[in-house]
């Protein structure tokens, strides 16, 4: 918790130094989108790669329709993380755009997967879930919407490496008990509410173990039929 208070100290920090750099008429420094994200690093890293934080996501890479469309959650409400909603609340939908395209446009490498704390057993039952799902409990695969080699599909769908068992979790959590939510159809929504919670934790854990793909980008839009409509990836 203090990890996170200091992490948000330092971004209501960075904000009152934009703010004040913005009244500057002279020896102005670049405004780049580089220097405009500056917010966003303490929690997210300084590419979008990350923090030591397990529930700060990595954002490097991520295709920029899911970046944007999870902007305009925090702004709204619809995702509630108190850091996030306050930071966003009054910037524009083509700030939102241009932070998106950013972070979208990042490639720092993928981490090392870490060990897993799992049993065997366990793991197993989330690489199961995850590759082939289970028709009888209407649980489509991950990969049928994340893609064959989890790294997501423009515009809309992420890729799933790089993050950590912990936050994978929470997420799917959220969707289950509908803290978390999206465009409608919410498909990750229908999705969680058919896992238990041994499910969430298999296959947190199993997604946490996958090394990173030679070409980690997610794939471009139409390689791949999603199972059933989703809101958050426009046809």
């Amino acid at each position: 918790m203090f990890a996170r208070a200091a992490a948000f100290a330092v971004v209501m920090i960075t904000l009152a130094a934009f703010d004040g750099a913005a009244a500057q008429t002279a020896n102005q420094p670049p405004d780049t989108m580089a220097a405009r994200v500056e917010a966003c690093t303490p929690c997210h890293g300084n590419k979008g790669e990350g923090t030591s934080d397990v529930y700060f996501p990595r954002l490097a890479g991520k295709p920029a329709g899911y970046l944007y469309n999870q902007l305009l959650a925090f702004r709204s409400g619809r995702r509630k993380y108190p850091p996030m909603n306050y930071l966003l609340e009054f910037l524009p939908d083509p700030y939102l755009e241009a932070m998106a395209e950013y972070f979208a446009s990042e490639h720092p490498p993928l981490p090392q997967p870490a060990p897993s704390e799992v049993s065997k057993d366990l793991l197993a039952q989330g690489e199961l879930l995850a590759t082939s799902g289970d028709a009888g409990r209407n649980i489509p695969a991950c990969v049928s919407c994340h893609g064959p080699g989890l790294t997501g599909m423009q515009p809309g769908i992420p890729g799933l490496l790089g993050l950590r068992a912990a936050y994978v979790s929470a997420q799917l959590g959220a969707w289950r008990y509908g803290t978390r939510t999206a465009k409608s159809p919410d498909c990750m929504q229908l999705v969680a509410g058919h896992l238990t919670e041994a499910d969430v934790t298999a296959v947190a854990a199993w997604l946490a173990t996958r090394p990173a793909p030679a070409n980690p980008a997610p794939v471009p839009k139409g390689t791949y039929a999603l199972p059933f409509g989703c809101g958050s990836q426009p046809n």
